[in-house]
C-alpha cells in the first residue's frame, strides 16, 4: 500500500473525533443516530480500527459532510466542479451543492414552449427561495398568480400548492435554495 494511502487511512480517527467534538455530540449521540457501537465508534477515532464504507457511510450522513471531506480525500488538482443535471417535469435542474442533507441550491432550466403549460401544483414539505436570472417565471402559490421578471425573488413554504413555469413561453432561468425540514435562507444586509 502507498505511504499517501496510509496517511489518509490514519487520519480517519482523529478527523472523526474532531467532528463528532464541533458537532458537540458524545459516542452515545453518534450511536443512537448511525447505529454503529460506541466502542466501534471509539476504535475508529483512536486508531484501532480501520474503516470500511458500511461504517463511513452513516458516519458521514450523521455528520452531514461528503464522504470525501470525512476520509480526507486529497484533491485531484482539477478545479472544476462536474455538474450532472437532472430532468424531471420537463425542466432541467443541475445541483449546484454537494452536500447530503441540509440547503440545497440548484440552477433550474425551464425550456421555451409552443403552448403554456398547464400548471401542475406541487406540495412536499421544505422550504424555497427562489431568484429569475433570465426570463419571466410564472409562480402559481396558492391562490396567487405571479409573474417574476428577472432580477426578482421568492420564498415560500412548499407545502403551500405551488408550480413553476414559465409566463411567455420563452425559456426561464432561475437559482433556487431548497432546505427540507424547515431551513430558510437567511440575508443579512450591512449599515452602511
Amino acid at each position: 500500500m502507498s505511504d499517501d494511502f496510509e496517511d489518509v487511512l490514519h487520519a480517519v480517527g482523529p478527523r472523526l473525533r474532531a467532528l463528532r467534538r464541533h458537532r458537540g455530540m458524545t459516542l452515545a449521540d453518534v450511536a443512537a443516530a448511525t447505529g454503529v457501537s460506541e466502542s466501534t465508534l471509539s476504535r475508529l477515532e483512536s486508531g484501532q480500527r480501520r474503516a470500511g464504507l458500511e461504517l463511513l457511510l452513516p458516519l458521514a450522513r450523521a455528520y452531514d459532510v461528503p464522504l470525501d471531506d470525512l476520509v480526507g480525500a486529497p484533491r485531484t488538482g482539477d478545479p472544476r466542479i462536474h455538474l450532472t443535471p437532472i430532468h424531471r417535469h420537463g425542466m432541467t435542474f443541475v445541483p449546484l451543492s454537494r452536500r447530503p442533507g441540509g440547503m440545497q441550491a440548484y440552477k433550474m432550466i425551464i425550456p421555451s414552449a409552443d403552448r403554456p403549460p398547464v400548471p401542475d401544483h406541487q406540495i412536499h414539505e421544505g422550504h424555497e427561495w427562489l431568484y429569475v436570472l433570465h426570463g419571466n417565471l410564472r409562480l402559481v402559490l396558492g391562490e396567487h398568480d405571479l409573474v417574476l421578471p428577472a432580477g426578482e425573488a421568492a420564498e415560500f413554504d412548499t407545502t403551500i400548492p405551488h408550480w413553476l413555469g414559465s409566463a411567455d413561453g420563452k425559456a426561464v432561468e432561475l437559482l433556487i435554495l431548497f432546505g427540507r425540514h424547515g431551513e430558510r435562507a437567511h440575508l443579512r444586509a450591512r449599515a452602511h
